[in-house]
């Protein structure tokens, strides 16, 4: 499953991030690394979300949200 899809209010686990280079590392020192539980606040349009990671609040746009492949979190 892709961000993009996601639902808002759940909760999601970071499975693979499939972006250029630069972007990918620029995610990873915000703390989005494969494993990592993010939840869904909010959807504007088609893929932009805005995310709570770490306990911060990032919005990200739908070139990004549509490259990174998410699983559901246990319950």
């Amino acid at each position: 499953m892709k961000l993009k899809d996601a639902e808002i209010g759940k909760s999601y686990i970071v499975k693979a991030i499939s972006l250029p280079f630069q972007l990918e590392r620029r995610l990873e020192a915000l703390g989005m690394t494969e494993g990592t539980s993010i939840e869904i606040i909010n959807r504007k349009g088609k893929g932009i979300m805005i995310i709570r990671l770490r306990g911060t609040r990032f919005a990200l746009g739908c070139n990004i949200t549509a490259n990174i492949d998410i699983s559901k979190e246990a319950a």
